[in-house]
């Protein structure tokens, strides 16, 4: 394997087809990049009661995201520490332990009951078998060294010494906030519906969250659905409230979006679900109450694709979303999608929404499938011993690209590659072994105050 230098050289725009299709690079990005950064593991309403448990992924790893009974957030490794055995082998459900099926050993979350979370608090013959020599407090579940529950969406990592999430997430937080936040202006009250969609890829992973940060040229893949009516309104085309939008790259944080830049005020409604009287009348409630409630704050608005590095994207308008891509080998992935609505708007409401999400997006979604296409094709075009010797252009809109007013740490251009760059680069420092002093720039600064 050539070095980091070679493979990914970020500001001449150059990154190798072997980094798309190498099994030796996957192992270390595992080790390098997912046993690091922070991971987005699932969204907080999939386990609203205490006891719950979604089974998610971090990297290679199956884990449990779960509430304990005192209403705390908790993330642990899904394998039992005796032999290794998974101890949650159904999606989701409800469990006071996580008892293992192989030999019995039992894990509690319960903080009246234990000290810290997976602790062992059951084995079968403890007192014959083992003579009661088993010391259960050193034989727990491995738990992620962070979580932080933001808005709802649930990240973690296992690096201790990683900064804090919000650090780590830097300003994009204001484009991630346009997903996650209701659409009347108040900070979270999402929740998922209609479950989390899996399917499995033939590609490698990093060419999914690089299609959402900021490939905003590669409409021509979709002029077969643009020509039908799979978008929320009436007539032709995918969806609303396209224009306006630019390429937004944070460089030292290799996050970015396709949105519109900070604004103090909202762009002027439009209808979006015109033969649905009832959506529609909501939509425009919740725009009418989110303009009053942020008056001349800075906001960005809900009309942004993005990616937090390094797996996690979002769509922030229609249709609102969450995806996660999990690394699989050099040439699979397993990616999920996970559908947001308002909580509190009416059943009505989000089942028209529910309807035009699985149009739209997932595995039997149009456009979802002309991507899925593409990211195939060019992982199959990286595998060869000829291919591997080249190097994939991304050169647009190298040395045009201007700050964002009013945030911190971005830029932007009209037509950019400068996301992709701002994801390789990243990349590259985590598989570089950068340490964090090096990795973050410094603390976030307080959020921008109006200017002129």
């Amino acid at each position: 394997m050539r070095s980091v230098e070679t493979l990914v050289q970020a500001d001449a725009g150059l990154v190798s087809r072997e980094i798309f299709a190498s099994d030796e690079i996957y192992r270390m990005e595992l080790e390098r990049i997912f046993s690091r950064a922070w991971l987005f593991v699932g969204h907080e309403s999939l386990v609203p009661k205490p006891d719950d448990y979604f089974v998610s992924r971090m990297g290679g790893e199956s884990v449990i995201l779960t509430r304990d009974r005192q209403g705390r957030i908790q993330v642990m490794l899904n394998s039992c520490a005796h032999r290794g055995m998974k101890l949650c082998r159904y999606d989701h459900g409800n469990n006071r332990t996580f008892t293992c099926p192989y030999h019995g050993w039992s894990f509690s979350t319960d903080g009246k009951l234990v000290e810290r979370p997976g602790e062992l608090v059951g084995v079968p013959g403890h007192a014959t078998h083992y003579k009661g020599e088993l010391d259960k407090k050193a034989w727990g579940l491995k738990t992620v060294a962070q979580v932080c529950n933001y808005k709802g969406a649930i990240f973690a990592t296992w690096d201790p010494a990683a900064p804090p999430f919000e650090d780590y997430l830097g300003d994009m937080r204001l484009y991630l906030d346009a997903a996650l936040d209701h659409r009347d202006g108040s900070e979270g009250g999402s929740e998922v519906i209609g479950g989390v969609q899996k399917w499995r890829v033939k590609c490698n992973w990093k060419f999914a969250p690089e299609n959402f940060i900021g490939d905003r040229h590669h409409d021509i893949s979709h002029r077969s659905v643009d020509l039908v009516g799979i978008g929320p309104s009436a007539g032709k085309g995918r969806r609303d409230f396209t224009e306006g939008r630019v390429c937004v790259a944070f460089p030292d944080l290799g996050h970015g979006s396709i949105g519109r830049l900070p604004a103090f005020e909202e762009p002027p409604f439009k209808s979006q679900f015109q033969n649905h009287p009832v959506a529609e009348a909501y939509f425009r409630k919740v725009y009418d109450a989110r303009v009053a409630r942020l008056g001349d704050s800075l906001r960005v608005t809900p009309h942004a694709v993005g990616t937090i590095f390094p797996n996690m994207s979002f769509h922030a308008h229609q249709p609102r979303s969450l995806a996660v891509f999990h690394p699989i080998s050099g040439t699979e992935m397993e990616m999920w999608r996970m559908y947001l609505i308002d909580k509190d708007a009416p059943e009505e409401v989000k089942e028209a929404a529910r309807h035009y999400y699985l149009r739209y997006s997932g595995p039997g979604g149009l456009t979802e499938s002309d991507d899925m296409e593409n990211w195939t094709g060019a992982t199959e075009a990286c595998v060869g011993t000829e291919s591997q010797k080249l190097y994939f252009n991304y050169q647009m809109g190298i040395g045009h690209v201007q700050p964002v007013p009013h945030i911190t740490g971005a830029v932007h251009g009209e037509y950019s590659e400068e996301n992709a760059r701002a994801f390789y680069r990243r990349w590259g420092q985590f598989m570089g072994g950068a340490d964090w002093d090096a990795l973050m720039p410094g603390a976030v600064p307080p959020r921008a105050a109006r200017v002129g």
